[in-house]
């Protein structure tokens, strides 16, 4: 089991460095990957807008594609069932 698994769900970066070492972690199931993985893309989704308003200092965009890719490789499709029509969701 994975200790840091609660942890991981409300804040992805603080356990994890890349979107992919969550695909590598050995110690969770899938579910609780894609889980970790939907969180972060929420998140990168939510700097992508403040950056665009101007009301988030970081500047890097490469995540929400880096978070997307993890999900791919875990052959996780688009979540159309939980996102938002909005610029968070994209849907």
């Amino acid at each position: 089991m994975f200790p840091d698994y609660q942890k991981a769900r409300i804040d992805p970066a603080a356990v994890f460095s890349r979107p992919v070492d969550v695909v590598a972690e050995t110690r969770l199931t899938r579910d609780q990957k894609i889980d970790i993985l939907r969180h972060w893309e929420y998140d990168a989704r939510e700097t992508l807008v403040a950056v665009e308003e101007n009301m988030h200092p970081e500047k890097r965009t490469d995540l929400l594609s880096q978070v997307l890719e993890a999900l791919h490789l875990l052959d996780a499709g688009i979540d159309t069932e939980h996102a938002p029509p909005t610029k968070q969701g994209g849907v």
